[in-house]
């Protein structure tokens, strides 16, 4: 299909934004699969752009070519944990581009059937970029506007998903010759909503606009005595613990940031948040989550925490 469209959905407007989280985004998963089954069709068809940084990006990739959130689920179980259980920034890397291009190969945005835009981090310049599927998401430079600047769906996500120091960062040459190192998205919008809503509202113009907007679940940190192999096996990630460390707390004060100025600056698009968080201390996860039975536990997570919004979400994409 012609990338280049100008979407004509009837209103209201209705987006998705999927936050960034490692394999946190299991708890996504939850949620998602609870509004598919609500709707009874893929998601795809209830929402005219989906925004994803990181772990997000990857699922908004797959969900706006039409996959169903069954699909996602199986491909997250057999791959995101393939990555995750890496013990060395390298090899991670290594994975992580493994496993992303068996799963993306070399298509190119055409792929999407509904608007699309994944976030990702200019390193050097310190400035987002993102890779959006239409030239009518884009506020200047029309003329040499690219979809997602020429580059494959693979290396948009795993530009995306570069977040260091857990991995590497990610170079990509665009279409125009240029050479761009890029880093993990959350490191400008873990919670992608207010760029998807500046989208709609300003470049695409629509009066009438819905949100909803995923995280990735809150959880305590894992007790220091479960990392203790990891880093006596992995010497280097002693020395980058305490960046590590620092690199979680600004994802979830990046995602807390961007839930404030949303508050503020679009209080007055209709936007339904879930994003609960789960204390107790046999929650504990972090972003490189490799265990499947702890990541269910997170995909039943985010299922209990639909409960609460179901009546209103049905409104939302159904209305």
């Amino acid at each position: 299909m012609d990338t280049q469209f100008i979407y004509g959905a009837p209103k209201p407007y209705r987006i998705l934004s999927l936050d960034g989280g490692g394999a946190k985004g299991f708890y996504t998963l939850g949620v998602l699969s609870e509004i598919e089954a609500v709707t009874k069709r893929p998601l795809c068809q209830c929402f005219d752009l989906v925004f994803g940084t990181s772990t997000g990006a990857i699922i908004a990739a797959l969900l706006a070519r039409g996959e169903t959130v069954d699909t996602v689920r199986s491909l997250y179980e057999k791959h995101v944990t393939v990555i995750m259980k890496n013990q060395s920034r390298r090899a991670r890397t290594k994975a992580l581009h493994e496993q992303v291009r068996a799963v993306f190969k070399n298509s190119t945005c055409e792929v999407f059937k509904t608007g699309i835009g994944i976030v990702a981090t200019n390193w050097k310049d310190e400035c987002p970029l993102i890779f959006k599927n239409s030239v009518s998401q884009v506020y200047g430079s029309k003329g040499s506007f690219e979809p997602f600047f020429g580059i494959t769906v693979a290396d948009a996500v795993i530009a995306s998903c570069s977040a260091y120091p857990f991995f590497k960062r990610h170079f990509v040459q665009k279409s125009n010759g240029d050479i761009v190192e890029l880093a993990d998205g959350g490191f400008c919008a873990n919670n992608p909503s207010l760029y998807a809503i500046a989208d709609a509202t300003v470049a695409l113009a629509h009066g009438d606009v819905r949100v909803v907007s995923l995280g990735v679940g809150s959880y305590p940190d894992p007790p220091i005595w479960k990392l203790v192999p990891r880093l006596i096996r992995n010497l280097h990630l002693v020395r980058h613990a305490a960046s590590s460390d620092f690199l979680q707390e600004m994802l979830g004060t990046n995602t807390r940031s961007m839930e404030v100025l949303m508050g503020i600056l679009f209080k007055d698009v209709p936007t339904i948040r879930i994003n609960e968080a789960f204390p107790a201390s046999d929650m504990a996860t972090d972003l490189l989550e490799h265990d499947l039975k702890k990541l269910n536990r997170l995909v039943q997570k985010g299922r209990l925490s639909f409960r609460e919004f179901e009546e209103e979400i049905r409104k939302f994409v159904e209305g």
